[in-house]
């Protein structure tokens, strides 16, 4: 599994539009083969933080997911309205919670 997270700083003039665009983004994620999880939430502990949280089952979905134009358009998007650019973070991940919880 592939496991992404990342962030994008809000800014308040855009604080709307930017969630309006991340639920959008991860709804639309949702529906392309691959994804298994696609979500976005405010940090509660930065509430000018807008969090994303992906699962994917290969990185060619992945890859398939990055070379779409929505995609691209939905982070260049975010990089316009955001006083700070986005992080991302892409991890090769193995569910161990079996391992752990028993």
């Amino acid at each position: 599994m592939i496991l992404i997270t990342g962030h994008v700083i809000l800014s308040p003039e855009h604080r709307e539009r930017m969630i309006a665009l991340g639920a959008e983004h991860s709804a639309r994620s949702r529906a392309e083969p691959g994804c298994l999880a696609h979500n976005c939430h405010i940090d509660v502990e930065n509430p000018d933080r807008l969090m994303f949280v992906e699962e994917w089952e290969s990185v060619d979905a992945v890859r398939a997911h990055f070379a779409l134009p929505a995609s691209r358009a939905f982070v260049a998007d975010m990089r316009a309205l955001s006083p700070a650019p986005p992080v991302i973070r892409i991890h090769a991940a193995e569910d161990v919670t079996a391992k752990l919880m028993g």
